[in-house]
Order: structure tokens, then sequence, then C-alpha cells
């Protein structure tokens, strides 16, 4: 009998639903098991789009922001942190709100329309509003409308103006996300008084986001009635970026933070030798990752013009990125969360400038970054690096610090910084290398084999247990089964999923060992 991954995708996710379930139980988990029910339901719908290739369906990317928002909710509790325990409760909300919204969509395009499936969704629908209704106070309820409005405008832009960039899921994940930030960021700006008690930090992600968002689509919409490859609109580019960073984005963070960026910027770097030998060590890593690029792109043009990157070529930044991260979590996080905000932010300006052709890079940048496409690369954009970047940081960024007696979660929670390097550095990395070049028994239904699922199992507890000796904060307790059941999860997750698995793996695996 043949196997359907989407299936077994959706049955692992349900399995990892379930689990959090088993430790966090409250008025909203009722309301997330029908979500998952709901949208496992739905996806049945979209496989006549499946099959023609058109979509992939969202079962994974639908259960992240509320299990997220379940699993913070928790920790803020336990630790007494009022104000961030009510914010999860909105993430969670606004999690389920936004995948109920994709599911009406699927139904909606579905022909003939499914009753049944159409039943169970308005059910989890009402389920959801009700809770709710119960739950949040006014203003909470008006802060959820609020992304969910943010939302669905930055959907018509950013999906009419680079269409086949995203999947559905992915859609729902990172736009979802740019919602989130942006509505944030405004009631930051709208609250000062209140924004300045804050760690300077973390404004620095929200400020980037937003401003490479404001520059991207006021671009992309520019260069639909202009040629975007001449001189004049080269420079023209490069003069409202250096406006939009010092005039805007510049004036924008010294409201939050109190004092000029650049200057605390600098004071921050210098502020010990440890600092400077990390940033150091970095410059290095990428001189490194630019010579990979330069070697590959020579050896195509010396042999075929039809050359492409290996699988085995690509993990090599997984390589480079997880030898860049493990020190930086190990002596300096938060040197490595303003480093990783400002490699984003040099990705997406770079890939900006690809897209667009900007001279005098443009073009440089398409001829050397073609050689490392891949099938998931369609659209206009090449994602995958900055998936890995997203992958990789996420759960720096979203590490719930001030939950936590003393920057410290006990148990596995000690792994959760950690959540990237093991999905995606060692996990993503050791399954693709051992499984192309030694794998035989394939997984029923995928590519993906059991030799490379196994070995990045071994792979990530190894690495665990070198994490345990080098990092004296990390206390596991008892909670090695737990540990070993979340990488198997993730690491089943990685073999059927159809999403960008350096997207998804890292936050799923951050939601099992933050429990």
């Amino acid at each position: 009998m043949e196997i359907n991954p989407v299936l077994v995708e959706s049955s692992v996710v349900m399995a990892m639903v379930l689990c959090v379930h088993m430790v966090v139980w409250n008025q909203h988990s009722w309301c997330t098991l029908a979500l998952v029910i709901q949208a496992f339901y739905v996806q049945h719908k979209w496989d006549r789009l499946l099959r023609s290739g058109g979509a992939r369906h969202p079962v994974p990317a639908s259960m992240v922001m509320p299990l997220l928002g379940l699993v913070l909710r928790e920790k803020c509790s336990a630790s007494g942190n009022v104000y961030f325990e009510r914010f999860s409760m909105v993430v969670t909300v606004t999690g389920m709100m936004l995948a109920m919204f994709l599911s009406l969509i699927a139904l909606g395009v579905t022909r003939p329309v499914p009753t049944n499936t159409c039943v169970i969704a308005g059910m989890a629908g009402a389920a959801i509003l009700y809770t709710t209704k119960q739950t949040l106070t006014v203003s909470e309820v008006i802060e959820v409308l609020e992304v969910l409005l943010i939302f669905v405008y930055l959907c018509l832009i950013v999906l009419y103006l680079l269409p086949r960039c995203f999947t559905p899921g992915e859609a729902l994940l990172v736009v979802g996300g740019m919602s989130f930030i942006v509505n944030q960021l405004i009631k930051r700006s709208l609250s000062l008084s209140e924004a300045a008690k804050g760690d300077p930090v973390n404004y620095f992600l929200p400020v980037v986001v937003v401003g490479s968002l404001m520059l991207g689509v006021f671009f992309a919409l520019l260069f639909c009635f202009m040629e975007s490859e001449t001189w004049v609109s080269s420079l023209f580019f490069h003069m409202m970026t250096t406006v939009l960073a010092l005039g805007v984005l510049m004036p924008w963070l010294s409201l939050f933070i109190g004092r000029h960026p650049i200057m605390w910027l600098l004071d921050f770097v210098t502020l010990n030798e440890k600092r400077l030998c990390l940033l150091g060590y970095w410059l290095f890593l990428a001189s490194v990752a630019t010579c990979v690029v330069l070697h590959q792109n020579y050896q195509r043009q010396a042999g075929s013009k039809k050359h492409q990157a290996s699988t085995i070529v690509r993990k090599y930044f997984h390589l480079i990125v997880v030898a860049t991260y493990v020190p930086g979590l190990l002596y300096d996080r938060q040197l490595l969360h303003v480093a990783s905000v400002g490699c984003l932010a040099v990705f997406l300006v770079l890939e900006y400038v690809r897209y667009f052709r900007i001279r005098p890079m443009g073009q440089l940048l398409r001829q050397l970054l073609t050689l490392f496409l891949d099938e998931r690369d369609s659209g206009p954009l090449i994602l995958t690096h900055v998936y890995l970047l997203l992958g990789m940081s996420l759960p720096i960024w979203l590490f719930p610090g001030l939950c936590a007696p003393k920057g410290i979660l006990p148990g596995a929670g000690g792994l959760v910084p950690y959540a990237g390097v093991l999905a995606v550095g060692v996990g993503d990395t050791v399954a693709s290398m051992f499984g192309s070049t030694m794998g035989e028994i394939r997984w029923p239904g995928t590519k993906k084999t059991m030799e490379g699922t196994a070995t990045s199992v071994f792979a990530q507890i190894i690495a665990v247990a070198v994490f345990l000796i080098f990092d004296a904060s990390i206390n596991l307790n008892s909670s090695y089964s737990w540990i070993v059941g979340s990488i198997t999860l993730v690491a089943m997750l990685e073999a059927y999923t159809s999403q960008i698995d350096n997207l998804f793996l890292p936050l799923y695996l951050f939601i099992l060992l933050l429990l």
C-alpha cells in the first residue's frame, strides 16, 4: 500500500501537538486541538493542487504560532510575569486566527465546496471566537484584529509583487511574523515611556524588519514603472537606502534606546576583548564562505555551464553557520543576537540588489548565487539562505529571558537557544550528507532515507552531550528522555516535510524543549 507523505507529516505534527498538551492544558488547548483537526481535514481538499504542484498543505505552519504562544504563556505564568503571560495569550489567539484565515482561503478555492470540511472548520472557528471572548480583554482583541488587518494587507502586497516565492505555509509564518512585528513596533513607538525601559538589544530586530519591508515594497512598486538596471535607477536605489537608514531608521531606533545607535553599537561591541575576538572570528568565517562561493563558480566556468552545487556542497554553509553560532551561544549571546540581526539586514539588502539587478553588484550576485539554487527556489527571490539564518537565529530572538530566572531555564529549557543549531546545523546537515551518500532504505513516499534520519538523531544527541560539557548553565536534570523524543519527532518531520525545513524544524524543536 502506498503511503501518502502528506498524511505522515500531518500525523507527526499531530503528535507534537499532543506532546504539548500533555504538559500544558488551559482554556486555549481545546481550540488548538480543534484547529489541528480542521487543518488536517482541509489539507485533504488540497490534494488536487498538491499533485499539480500548485500548493503545499499548511498544517505544519498553522500550528507554530498557537503552540509557541501556549508554551511561552506557561513559562511566563510560572515566573509570575503577568504582562508577558497576557502577551503570550494574544500570540496564541492571533496564530489561531491566521491559521483559520488560511484554511478559509483553501476551502474557498476548492471545487466542489467540501461541505463536511466546512462544517468542521466552522466548529473550530466558533470555538476559537468563543474562547477569545472569554479570555482576552477588549484591548487585546483589538490588538489581534490589528495584526489580522496588517496580515491581509501585507499578503496582498507581498504575494502580488513576489509571486511563487512563498508556499501558503511559508507565507503564513513569514508574513504573520512580520505583521506581529509591525504592530508591536507601532505600539512601542506610541508609548515611548514604556519602550525606554526595555533592553536596547531587543529593538534592533523590529526596526530592521520594518525598514527592510519598507525598502522592498517601495522599490518593488517603483520598478514596476521604470527600468531598474540603469545607472540612474541604481544610484537612486543606493541614495534612498542611505536616506532610509540614516534619516528614518537611525532616529527611530534612537528613540527606543535613548542615544545614537551607532555610538551605542560601538560601545556595545568594544565592551570587552572577548567580543572583539568573536567578531574577528566571524569575519574570518564570512571570508571562508565567500571563498566557497567563488571556488564553486570557478569550477562551473571551467566545466559545464549546467553544473549545479551538490547537496553536500550546500551543507558546507550549514557547517560554517554552526561554527559561527556555537561560540556565540557559549560566550556572548547578546552579541550573537545583535550580529544575527545585522546579518539579516545585509542578506535582505543584497537580495534586493540581486533581484532588482542594481549596479554594480546585481548581475554579479545573480551569476554567483544561481549555482546554489534548488527546487524550492522557484520564484524570483532566493530565500534559502535567509531561511537558514532565521532558523538558526529565531530560538535566540524568541528566548523568553524575562520569564526565566537569571536568564536560565531548567531542564530541557537550557537547550532552547541551541534549537536552531541542533535541528538545522547538526540534524538537517547530517541527515542530508549521510542520506545522500550512504542511505539505501527510503522512507515510504519520500526521497529521504532511514539511515539519514537515524544518523541525524544520533548526531544531535552527541551535540547535546558536547553542549553539556562546555556550557555550565545547562542542567538537564531528568529530562533526557524528553530531549531524545523531541529530537526524534523533529527528525521525522524533516524526513516528511515539504516545507522549508530550515524555518520550521528549529521552531518545533524550540517549542518542545521549552516545555
